[in-house]
């Protein structure tokens, strides 16, 4: 396998807890964290229990002033009650050929556990998986993704 690992640090993560489970929602607090001027690389929404969900999105930590703000009005407003976290690290592993190697997440999810990573989040594309992983558990992760794909 040829596959890229590339890294991001400085990454804050914020899940919003206990959101109306309707995409409008969702757009409506993407606009409002775009016009602040935040970029938003990885969303993730969970399954809806009931009417309500949960989302994550990760955003970099020199906009974290900016989602504070932008939380702090919002469970002020609605009660959603936001978890955030900075300091993390982004870890992808990009190969055009997974799309048709079957055991590609497998391997790069059991490089993760023998790591012992906490994965905060995971995103994935035909060719991409990426996911959020704490400072102490970064280089771990990093070594063993390393050692099992390259």
């Amino acid at each position: 396998m040829s596959a890229a690992i590339t890294t991001l640090s400085d990454i804050t993560l914020i899940t919003l807890e206990g959101c109306p489970a309707d995409i409008g929602y969702l757009a409506s607090s993407l606009e409002t964290v775009a016009a602040m001027g935040v970029n938003i690389d990885m969303i993730s929404m969970a399954p809806a229990h009931g009417d309500r969900t949960a989302f994550s999105i990760t955003v970099q930590d020199d906009d974290l002033g900016k989602i504070l703000t932008f939380t702090r009005k919002l469970q002020e407003s609605t009660g959603i009650r936001p978890i955030v976290s900075s300091g993390n690290y982004k870890i992808a592993v990009y190969d055009p050929g997974m799309k048709n190697t079957p055991g590609v997440a497998a391997a790069v999810f059991q490089a993760a556990s023998r790591a012992h990573a906490d994965l905060r989040l995971i995103s994935t594309s035909d060719v991409e998986i990426s996911f959020i992983v704490t400072a102490a558990d970064y280089d771990a992760a990093l070594e063993e993704l390393h050692q099992a794909l390259t």
